[in-house]
């Protein structure tokens, strides 16, 4: 039982130089997998008593058979356990203790991160997140036999989902979040604007910040474009290379263009097809062919030794080319391999680049700042833009226009040219929620019917009802005009009915 206090550091497991070690075979372990390690560098305190730690590492190593394949996971699931254990720890608690005193030490643990140091509460979600992991670690060591208890308690609930009801088990130990409609995470129309023009350096009106001196606003507008009018997540706008870009149409179309998503950088490793409109594909194309032509060719940027140096690129083409001299394909690089590719003419093969060439992945910090440039000097209204607000405005936006027949209307335009005949036919005829589902990702259309539960659809069906009612003379203008004007909004956080 491991009663005393020691704090516990996380490392992150590299295999780089294994033939040194004195084994005889490449170890198992996964690379970038964090492991848990007491100050005193033990894992048991004897032959045959393993510490706590060395369970915890045994559990994270088995995560990516068990559903959880990206590092980002590990290193949350780790963390999370790591700051249990350690605050276990410091109040003489082990963490296969009895179930009476686990109990005892998780009250204790949910009034210190509710209650606690500012600088250790957690939001109601966060807390939530940690106690999901911890009952997913708990689960596990009671099956390898490392505990005999758990601290949680469970009730059982029915879960409905598109008329099928499910029994879940639901941790007491979670507290209460927000009500959906009190949380929405999207920007309106008009605020999307404001936030693209932020971005080239705009004021909303359009014309050029006086008194704002950025630098990189084309690759800032493009990249922004990008995630709005994509759906991408930001692993995915972020590693992405500036050869998987599609091609321009032949000439400009009201439909949205398919737009691939490599598995390596996908969630869950999973490819698929979303869209991107004709103008965010153009912009896009635009900055490829200027500003980060001028900024990458004749580079000498190389990757840092600490990234595993360089991994340099010949004969590139739109699939895949010769990386150090193997022929290889774009969808099989990892986002830490794609960050290394040195382009044949000098700097980054990522999409964004930086000044000197170098990849560009600090995109949560340019939200940021364009959001508060906007709130200061135009609207203080206007909500904090996080990466993942954009994906929700894209869930937004495209199930607006899924559900009015914007996408259908559009289809029918271009039946006779030379469009993608499969995209058109399935623009026609696809049930709005499972285009939905296609293109975020999502496994299972329940998994998305929960995804935008979040959101404000309530507005979208209402109005895609009333202009519909409008078209056919079922119901008076004034009566539709009168109910959208008392339920519009602006679309910051919290903002429309």
């Amino acid at each position: 039982m491991f009663l005393s206090f020691r704090l516990m550091i996380m490392s992150f497991f590299s295999s780089r130089g294994w033939e040194s070690w004195d084994i005889t075979s490449r170890p198992l372990i996964p690379e970038r997998m964090p492991v848990l390690i007491d100050d005193d560098l033990l894992f048991e305190d004897g032959p045959g008593a393993p510490r706590p730690s060395a369970a915890v590492n045994q559990w994270l190593r088995e995560l990516p058979a068990s559903g959880a394949p990206s590092p980002a996971t590990w290193k949350a699931y780790a963390h999370a356990v790591k700051e249990w254990i350690e605050f276990l720890g410091l109040h003489g608690v082990g963490v296969f203790d009895s179930r009476e005193q686990l109990k005892a030490g998780l009250s204790r643990y949910a009034e210190h991160r509710a209650a606690g140091p500012a600088r250790q509460r957690f939001a109601a979600t966060t807390w939530g997140r940690h106690m999901s992991i911890l009952s997913l670690f708990y689960r596990w060591a009671m099956d390898e036999g490392h505990a005999q208890a758990e601290p949680f308690t469970y009730r059982t609930a029915r879960a409905l989902f598109a008329g099928t009801g499910r029994e879940v088990r639901v941790n007491l130990a979670v507290r209460r979040t927000p009500k959906p409609h009190v949380t929405i995470k999207y920007l309106e129309p008009d605020f999307t604007a404001m936030f693209l023009a932020g971005l080239r350096g705009l004021m909303p009106d359009g014309t050029a910040d006086a008194g704002y001196h950025g630098r990189e606003l084309a690759r800032n507008a493009a990249v922004g474009g990008l995630a709005l009018a994509t759906g991408l997540r930001l692993q995915e706008f972020t590693c992405l290379l500036s050869y998987e870009i599609p091609v321009m149409p032949p000439r400009p179309t009201a439909i949205p263009v398919p737009f691939p998503v490599p598995a390596a950088i996908a969630k869950g490793r999973k490819f698929r097809t979303t869209w991107i409109s004709y103008e965010a594909l153009a912009d896009l194309h635009q900055y490829l062919e200027l500003d980060r032509a001028v900024t990458a060719d004749g580079s000498p940027w190389r990757p840092p030794e600490r990234w595993g140096g360089p991994l340099l690129v010949t004969d590139p083409d739109e699939r895949g080319g010769r990386v150090n001299g193997v022929r290889r394909r774009w969808d099989t690089l990892t986002p830490g391999e794609r960050r290394r590719l040195v382009a044949p003419d000098g700097g980054s093969c990522l999409l964004a680049v930086k000044n000197g060439g170098g990849p560009f992945t600090a995109w949560p910090a340019v939200f940021e700042r364009t959001s508060d440039r906007i709130r200061a000097r135009s609207e203080p209204r206007f909500p904090h833009v996080f990466p993942h607000r954009l994906r929700h405005t894209f869930s937004m936006r495209t199930l607006e226009y899924l559900v009015s027949g914007h996408y259908r209307q559009a289809a029918k335009l271009v039946a006779d040219t030379d469009a993608d005949a499969a995209l058109v036919f399935y623009l026609s005829k696809a049930d709005p929620l499972l285009v939905l589902r296609d293109l975020l990702g999502h496994s299972s259309v329940l998994t998305t019917e929960k995804y935008i539960k979040r959101l404000d659809t309530t507005r979208i069906y209402r109005e895609a009802y009333e202009h519909a009612g409008l078209a056919g003379g079922l119901i008076a203008e004034a009566a539709a005009s009168g109910e959208t004007g008392a339920g519009s909004g602006r679309g910051a956080e919290g903002g429309t009915a």
